[in-house]
């Protein structure tokens, strides 16, 4: 028998059901009364490997650890079933918020959150606009686009004031570089929207921003907006109830009813290989370092874009004098992590990494540490692992937005976005733009 788990409101791992797991849940219902067979998240201590693989087997999805407790996502047929497991799951915030009973635009779902083609359309636009200060670039294809299955290019853009030699894929650049990348984990929609406004603030902010006009006269700011595409068009297919898709959309591993694809946060080349080698589970590592099209394309655009400053050991340094700063967005918490991931011992920067993460902190008041101080559990393969642990690059992970509520979880309302999100993060991605030149403080 399985000794009682009270779930609280920080989560170890999150159990959800996926694309192919349930019919759609309706997002208008009163989120004070979760006994309505709506999917909703739940809470628990948190579990071991074993447990969260019986959680899976009962129609949960992982999802989210913190500090020895676990989020789980789940209709109440599955809590039904754990309880008489012995698991003893609380009910903690549904998992769709309201959505506005307005039409809405081509493009767009759940209230307002653009598609994928909606962001490659308004890429180019962008790029069109404004060739004096964007440069887009296709940095590799989605899974789906390798095997013939439509699929789409993943997508960056340069934005700066454009001088002969700025924007190319080159590490020997004149210019220091922020590079950020957004919806790694398809699920955590309010990265991509909150990468998109960084965009327009720049962009929009060039010649009538004092601040920004400076950034952009000094700086290459790089950003991939939708970094698993396909991962994105399965959670956008659910409209107004997203499907919970975290991984890419890769199925030819295993026999998975539901949960197919690989976790590309653990599928890095960097340390790679301590994560879930259960095909279907959420933290998924591939079949082998950097395996998927979406990671080679991520990890290649990096290499092309920032030198290498870091010494082979893993106690080696980057050097004070040492550019460049690296962000990947992901919800949710409220944590600004640094590295190490992989590993509980601190990363040879640590004392300048939790400077700067505090730094930005002052912003958006969220806690800055490692994955040990942070979430509590290890992880293997990440991209902030590689971008720091191979070159070098000051590298950080935003987790962005509360454990619940409107503005929490995987999918807060879309006004969240302008009204809470990306207020609390302009600073911090400023602050953060603004150490490219010498984040290590030399």
């Amino acid at each position: 028998m399985h000794m009682k788990r009270k779930l609280a409101t920080a989560g170890v791992a999150m159990v959800v059901l996926t694309a192919t797991g349930v019919a759609a849940f309706n997002a208008q219902a009163d989120p004070a009364d979760p006994a309505d067979g709506r999917l909703a998240t739940w809470s628990v201590d948190g579990l071991t490997a074993d447990e969260a693989a019986e959680l899976e087997r009962l129609g949960f999805v992982l999802a989210h650890d913190h500090g020895g407790e676990s989020h789980v996502i789940g209709d109440t047929a599955a809590v039904e079933a754990a309880r008489e497991l012995g698991y003893d799951p609380t009910f903690l915030d549904t998992v769709y918020k309201d959505v506005p009973v307005t039409a809405e635009q081509d493009g767009t779902y759940y209230g307002g959150y653009r598609t994928v083609d909606a962001y490659e359309a308004d890429l180019r636009a962008l790029a069109a606009a404004h060739p004096d200060l964007t440069s887009l670039h296709d940095i590799g294809d989605s899974w789906r686009k390798t095997q013939g299955q439509g699929g789409h290019d993943v997508f960056a853009v340069c934005i700066t004031k454009l001088a002969e030699g700025d924007c190319e894929t080159d590490p020997d650049s004149t210019k220091p570089r922020f590079s950020l990348i957004a919806q790694i984990h398809a699920r955590e929609i309010a990265t991509g929207e909150v990468a998109w406004r960084w965009i327009e603030k720049l962009v929009d902010g060039y010649g009538t921003d004092p601040e920004v006009t400076e950034l952009m006269d000094t700086t290459e700011l790089w950003v991939v907006p939708i970094a698993n595409p396909d991962g994105v068009d399965i959670v956008a297919s659910g409209g107004d109830a997203p499907i919970l898709q975290r991984k890419n959309a890769n199925d030819t591993n295993g026999n998975c009813s539901r949960g197919f694809g690989v976790d590309l946060n653990r599928n890095s080349t960097f340390e790679w290989g301590a994560d879930s080698t259960n095909p279907c589970g959420q933290t998924y590592q591939g079949p082998s370092a950097g395996s998927e099209p979406e990671t080679q394309a991520v990890e290649n655009w990096l290499r092309a874009l920032h030198p290498d400053q870091r010494g082979e050991r893993a106690t080696d340094p980057a050097p004070a004098d040492a550019r460049d700063v690296f962000i990947t967005l992901h919800s949710y918490g409220e944590y600004i992590i640094i590295p190490w991931g992989y590993a509980d011992e601190a990363s040879p920067n640590d004392a300048q990494l939790r400077a700067l993460g505090k730094a930005m902190a002052d912003h958006n008041g969220y806690f800055v540490g490692t994955n040990d101080d942070t979430v509590g559990y290890s992880t293997s393969g990440t991209t902030d692992d590689m971008s720091y642990g191979e070159l070098g690059i000051a590298s950080f992970t935003y987790e962005i937005g509360p454990d619940s509520g409107r503005c929490g979880g995987f999918f807060p309302a879309f006004s969240c976005v302008d009204d809470a999100l990306w207020p609390e993060n302009e600073g911090a991605l400023m602050t953060a733009a603004q150490a490219a030149a010498a984040p290590y403080g030399g």
